[in-house]
């Protein structure tokens, strides 16, 4: 094998290389105006769970394990809960490359590949983080509405209503929360909401489940649409562990980052998918096929319990909805320089025009198509599997690889070549499924 002077670090022509190292050239890296090295790893690790375990994990029971099965869906929730660690990890040990912090995804792609994979990845990250707004939008919604009919149960207002006034919330939100590390005491309050309506929707399913007759644990459905849902769910197991925004997280924790990014990973990982899981399978057990995408829909007790319930996850859906859209944020706050206190005049204007502006068009799309099940699909095919499986994999082969021997390259060229067809599968499913949905429901449905 040829030396690194002689072959390049990527193995390539100096031909091609002098014109790999120009496209690099001329990626311009801008500062950030969001706090960086700041926070500790439990704080980061406590970030992550909460994605994990937002008020999307009450919907898996009918979004996994429906269209699965018991087999299907508990090896598949295991496996991709360890491959999601695996990844995550990868990228994780990416942020120190070439004697440099690398504090956005596409920062590392542009240092990898150049400014043409610097502008499709952003692309493709901001795509993914906008799908995944819209589905905690149309989730806070959900459950506000879930929350109403408990009391007033009259049909005065409608799904795309209550939608509204989420978005309203999360832009409010927004406003007073000027970025991720600014998250400290919300955290506290979204790790207790987030308790509250997995510990209600765990009890009562279990209640539910010890009272109810047998249930029907076949998979719905027959020929071809059951095809296409047992695919579409695969997009959903991976959508569970989203971790398209690893670097940008990452950039908020403190040295030595990569040691401690990996103690917040495995937190995440361990402790902090338990809830998810346990929920998942217990609301699976307790209502068989039956069970809804949004489990608090069938559980019985109490209207004041249920109401807490619904409440808890309207405000952590809000919360969280701030995580992802903090990379969307801090573009728009470095771009223009919003940099000083957070209750500077100027400062504050442009969080209400800009991320309000944001927040309202993300609001207006998920009132006009409130599918979440498929959302869930069409987001981990089109932008969570592409950024948590395949690209983790190849920047990893690029950045080490004079380092790696012929058994883990093929490793790492199997895991794209598996999620890459994974990834298109799904996206096929996910959209022929809304296709369909939407011939049944109309544009701002009440569902």
């Amino acid at each position: 094998m040829e030396d690194e002077h002689n072959n390049g670090v990527y193995g390539q022509s100096p031909s091609s290389r002098k014109e790999k190292t120009e496209d690099q050239h001329s990626v311009v890296i801008p500062d950030t105006a969001h706090q960086v090295s700041n926070d500790s790893w439990f704080q980061v690790g406590v970030v992550l769970s909460m994605g994990v375990n937002s008020a999307y994990a009450l919907g898996y029971s009918g979004t996994i394990m429906v269209p699965l099965g018991w087999i299907g869906g508990v090896v598949g929730l295991v496996l991709s809960t360890i491959v999601s660690l695996y990844a995550s990890a990868l990228m994780a040990k990416l942020h120190e490359v070439g004697g440099k912090r690398h504090i956005r995804y596409r920062d590392l792609a542009g240092f990898l590949y150049g400014r043409t994979a610097y502008m499709l990845i952003w692309a493709l990250q901001y795509a993914n983080l906008f799908l995944i707004n819209i589905g905690y939008v149309i989730m806070s919604g959900s459950a506000l509405k879930a929350f109403y009919i408990i009391f007033r149960d009259d049909h005065q207002l409608k799904l795309p209503h209550f939608i509204a006034i989420a978005g309203l919330a999360c832009i409010l939100f927004a406003i007073a929360t000027p970025h991720l590390s600014a998250l400290r005491v919300w955290l506290g309050f979204s790790t207790l909401f987030m308790i509250l309506y997995l510990s209600i929707a765990f009890a009562l399913s279990v209640k539910d489940g010890v009272k109810a007759s047998p249930r029907d644990y076949s998979i719905p459905g027959s020929g071809d649409n059951k095809i296409w849902a047992i695919i579409g769910a695969t997009g959903n197991l991976f959508f569970a562990f989203n971790t398209g925004m690893i670097p940008e997280i990452q950039a908020t924790i403190r040295q030595p980052v990569v040691r401690n990014m990996v103690k917040a990973l495995n937190f995440q990982f361990s402790v902090g998918v338990v809830p998810m899981h346990a929920v998942t399978y217990i609301g699976y057990w307790a209502y068989g096929s039956g069970v809804s995408s949004y489990l608090l829909n069938n559980v019985h007790g109490p209207d004041w319990l249920l109401g807490v319930a619904h409440l808890s996850a309207f405000f952590q859906a809000i919360i969280t909805l701030h995580i992802f859209a903090s990379p969307t944020y801090e573009f728009l706050d470095t771009k223009y320089g919003i940099k000083g206190s957070a209750l500077a005049p100027r400062n504050l204007a442009f969080r209400l025009f800009v991320r309000g502006g944001y927040l309202i068009m993300t609001t207006f799309l998920s009132a006009l198509l409130p599918f979440l099940g498929n959302f869930m699909s069409l987001t981990g095919a089109i932008s969570t599997i592409p950024l948590t499986f395949i690209l983790p994999n190849h920047m990893y082969l690029v950045a080490k690889k004079n380092k790696l021997s012929s058994l883990q390259k093929s490793w790492h060229w199997l895991n794209i070549l598996v999620f890459g067809c994974i990834s298109v599968a799904a996206f096929v499913a996910a959209l022929k499924l809304t296709i369909l949905q939407t011939q049944t429901y109309h544009v701002f449905a009440d569902l």
